[in-house]
């Protein structure tokens, strides 16, 4: 009887003691948890954060050898090798109708765009290449207003003009173009076609009505 007692005692304390281990055990485990995810929160913020401001410089060096201005013609363009479709999909046009017509500070900012659509894996080679992860660093200001296009229309015109009076005044040569005619050149020269037609004989020949594109008329 006191054999079996004891022993019902013994395992009285055993069984007793077990949940002071099981806590023990727990605690344990809740203590480690809390030691990783700080490290987790920590992980998490930096896949979060951008990438460094020269990791589009690094992309284009791999892309392009740096060249902003790059066009091969093999269908890619500008420092970071946009294709065409890709340009006009994320806006642009707005600063130029290709690529490597618009600023570094432009490409980057439609790249930017690009990045945060599609990842870095739309340079996936290049990107790997210069360590970009996370996310796009701040894209620099731009000028939203076409570079080169704006000015470039007004300007034609009265060039054209100052080579037309230049022309004019030094008497120098003209070369037939398609649908020419001896006295429309002569009226743009401020002369005659009979004058055009006398200093040019040897040239035109016979027949002042037939003039081919490309003999040379002196003035």
């Amino acid at each position: 009887m006191s054999e079996c007692a004891d022993n019902t005692h013994d395992n009285a304390r055993r069984t007793q003691k077990a949940p002071h281990g099981s806590r023990t055990r727990t605690t344990a485990v809740l203590a480690g948890a809390a030691l990783l995810a700080p490290l987790g929160l920590l992980a998490a913020t930096g896949n979060a954060a951008a990438a460094d401001s020269g990791v589009w410089d690094r992309i284009a060096q791999c892309e392009s050898g740096g060249n902003w201005h790059i066009n091969t013609g093999n269908g890619y363009y500008g420092g970071l090798q946009f294709a065409a479709s890709t340009w006009r999909a994320y806006g642009g046009t707005a600063y130029a109708p290709t690529a490597d017509q618009a600023t570094k500070a432009q490409q980057i900012a439609v790249a930017t765009k690009v990045q945060r659509s599609q990842g870095w894996g739309a340079w996936p080679t290049c990107s790997a290449r210069a360590g970009a992860n996370g996310s796009a660093p701040a894209a620099p200001a731009t000028n939203s207003a076409p570079t080169k296009a704006a000015p470039s229309t007004p300007t034609q015109t009265p060039q054209r003009s100052s080579e037309h009076t230049a022309r004019s005044s030094s008497r120098g040569d003209y070369t037939v173009r398609a649908g020419d005619t001896l006295s429309g050149i002569a009226a743009r020269h401020g002369t005659t076609w009979q004058q055009l037609y006398d200093a040019n004989r040897s040239v035109i020949g016979g027949d002042p009505d037939t003039i081919v594109p490309g003999q040379r008329l002196e003035l």
